[in-house]
């Protein structure tokens, strides 16, 4: 038996998320082989044996040249109807998510998104991997963990993203080729252009990020927290609030309905914490909560947090560093 890992990548480019997958496949002590879709990913064998990847099958159509959730889905279903491992485990994000959710009403296999950790001790038996995990997983945006049992043949789940520290378990893999059959209707939703951003940290890879919320006060107001930010090497993200009232671009918002960050320290300042922001900066390390009101929910969940005017304490902030660098 195998636990198989479906490689999250773009144009070859693997997504960090799938380093994450193959470390929570290594714990389940069964040879772990990872899928990768598309030509352009053939080159990504090294990396994936650096994670634990002891096979890595490469599977080659023309209508793998770029993703599509319709393709991704059919092969990864066509090469587990092949060869039965006991797991499938991929990325728990929105394109990990979509190809599973193919996969699982293809074979029509149950399927459990989302998930932080899961128990199989016990699990691999002599009937075929019939015994069930018992699972803990994210649920209404983080607002709620839910703890679930999943029984199949084969197990079709999705990690949430940094939910698992990715570590690295070097080895050599070795590779096969797949060729699954697809029709050309498997081709009517495909990437078939980009918008590139510029080069440079993003909100996403960040390992600062200084965050501004409603008691920013104005869009002029989010200078201080700029200055911070590039003072500490890294990106301003915003509330939700913040984009709603026009201040900052949409790609700036932290949460649910923003981008998931997961940096060594997120400085929040003048957010009061709704659920959904903070299903967005839950996963950062470190959370320093400057903020007024020391009832706010931000302040609550930090793990340190200074009660003051942003205004003032910003500013202090980034003169105390300029102070020590200069000294």
């Amino acid at each position: 038996m195998s636990i198989l890992v479906v490689v999250e990548h773009d144009r070859g480019t693997v997504a960090p998320a799938t380093f994450e997958a193959l470390t929570a496949a290594r714990s389940l002590g069964e040879p772990v082989h990872a899928i990768t879709l598309g030509a352009s990913a053939d080159g990504l064998v090294d990396q994936l044996a650096a994670h634990g990847a002891a096979v890595v099958v490469q599977a080659h159509h023309d209508l793998l040249a770029d993703y599509g959730p319709e393709a991704w889905g059919d092969t990864v279903a066509q090469y587990v109807g092949h060869t039965s491992p006991s797991a499938v485990i991929a990325t728990g994000t929105d394109r990990g998510n979509e190809v599973l959710a193919h996969v699982g009403a293809i074979l029509d296999l149950p399927f459990v998104a989302n998930c932080l950790s899961f128990d199989t001790a016990g699990a691999f038996d002599t009937a075929g991997a019939a015994d069930p995990w018992q699972i803990t997983r994210v649920r209404w945006g983080g607002s709620l963990l839910e703890q679930c049992e999943l029984s199949a043949t084969t197990k079709l789940v999705t990690m949430t993203h940094h939910a698992v520290e990715a570590t690295e378990s070097p080895g050599i893999a070795s590779t096969e080729s797949f060729a699954p059959s697809l029709e050309p209707w498997h081709g009517r939703s495909v990437v078939v252009d980009r918008v590139e951003r510029a080069a440079g940290v993003t909100l996403a890879t960040a390992p600062v990020v200084v965050g501004g919320g409603r008691g920013v006060g104005s869009p002029e107001a989010f200078a201080p927290l700029e200055d911070l930010a590039s003072l500490l090497g890294g990106v301003v993200g915003c509330s939700r609030a913040v984009t709603n009232n026009g201040w900052r671009n949409h790609t700036d918002q932290v949460g649910q309905t923003g981008t998931r960050i997961a940096p060594d320290i997120y400085l929040a300042c003048g957010i009061s914490g709704a659920i959904q922001h903070w299903v967005g900066a839950m996963a950062s390390k470190k959370i320093l909560a400057i903020n007024t009101d020391p009832e706010a929910n931000m302040v609550a969940k930090a793990d340190y947090a200074v009660i003051g005017d942003l205004h003032q304490v910003v500013p202090a902030i980034a003169a105390e560093i300029r102070r020590r660098r200069n000294a």
